[in-house]
């Protein structure tokens, strides 16, 4: 694991003892209201709420001029269909690599604006068409109709969609923050699984959920942490699993750290927040995996909370966004293996 130092860090009352958050992000966090995830439909509210005050104030990208941006749908030419937002870029040449991107939201909230700037950042860094995933919400929508969605999107980027998109099949990474970050690792081992198509080249897995008895470390110490916290993961959990949340009821792979052989999966980075309740499972997924023989990258920055990196004015946001990109560039433009 490299853990990714940050400035001197400032002292947190309340916070585990010893325990002290980046300077910049200590003072977004006193603005970064902490949402009930009991109530699905005030979360989306507040989530609407939060991207009208982006927009009055200028942090929400519309646009770039390096970047053409098309909503289309995603088919299996059997009748089902998911919205998704395609994200090209004008300066690089076909074929295109491409990232399949899910986004965060606890699996209730979050539609195709909701990481709209990260999309058109991640385009333009990585020089890949980037298509991002509406898909179906909790608790009106549970599991697995989110990782059915996002598997429906990775077969269509695999197929006709990316013929239309002139994308190179062979260069396709997946990518998801948080309960985003469970639907990415979903596609790879349903991917693996199934053995139909071909493997995305990298897993990106943003303090990703992975794991739903939450009896980790930092599951168990953070129950007031900025931006997420452990009772709301309890509250994920409940909405998205709904009847099917028991140990041994859950689809395959709507619960990552559920599935026993994490063998012959893509590489995998990924990234972990230091006040996160979700910082040990994903580390502990990236441990299986790295056990497993998947070439693995665990990176943790230090005096981070959930999300951070969308606060793109820190020093350690702009540096994890970096080095997402660098990875990402790493991984989609390396010669092909013949």
């Amino acid at each position: 694991m490299r853990d990714d130092p940050g400035p001197a860090p400032v002292d947190q009352p309340g916070r585990e003892p010893g325990r002290q958050l980046d300077p910049e992000l200590e003072r977004a966090a006193r603005l970064y209201r902490l949402v009930d995830h009991a109530d699905p439909h005030a979360v989306r509210r507040e989530a609407a709420r939060r991207l009208r005050v982006a927009r009055m104030t200028g942090q929400w990208a519309a646009d770039d001029p390096g970047v053409l941006v098309e909503d289309t749908v995603a088919s299996d030419g059997a009748g089902r269909a998911v919205p998704v937002r395609v994200y090209r870029p004008l300066v690089a040449a076909a074929p295109y690599p491409a990232v399949l991107y899910m986004h965060g939201g606890a699996f209730i909230s979050g539609d195709l604006d909701f990481e709209h700037p990260r999309c058109l950042q991640m385009c333009r860094g990585t020089g890949a068409v980037v298509v991002s995933v509406d898909y179906r919400l909790a608790p009106e929508h549970p599991a697995p109709a989110a990782l059915e969605d996002s598997v429906l999107a990775h077969r269509w980027l695999c197929g006709a969609g990316g013929r239309a998109l002139s994308v190179d099949t062979g260069r396709i990474a997946v990518a998801g923050t948080s309960a985003g970050g469970a639907l990415a690792a979903g596609v790879c081992l349903t991917a693996r699984d199934e053995g139909e198509l071909p493997l995305p080249v990298l897993q990106m897995l943003l303090y990703p959920v992975v794991d739903d008895t939450m009896q980790t470390g930092s599951a168990r110490a953070f129950t007031d942490t900025p931006a997420w916290d452990s009772p709301n993961c309890a509250h994920m959990w409940r909405h998205y699993l709904g009847p099917a949340g028991t140990r041994d009821g859950a689809p395959p792979h709507t619960v990552p750290a559920r599935t026993a052989d994490l063998s012959g999966l893509p590489a995998a980075y990924v990234m972990t927040a230091e006040y996160d309740p979700l910082r040990d499972e994903g580390a502990a997924y990236a441990r299986r995996l790295a056990d497993a023989g998947v070439p693995t990258e665990l990176h943790q920055y230090a005096g981070t909370f959930h999300g951070f990196d969308t606060l793109a004015p820190a020093t350690v946001s702009r540096r994890a966004l970096h080095q997402q990109h660098a990875v990402l560039r790493g991984a989609l433009h390396r010669p092909r293996q013949t």
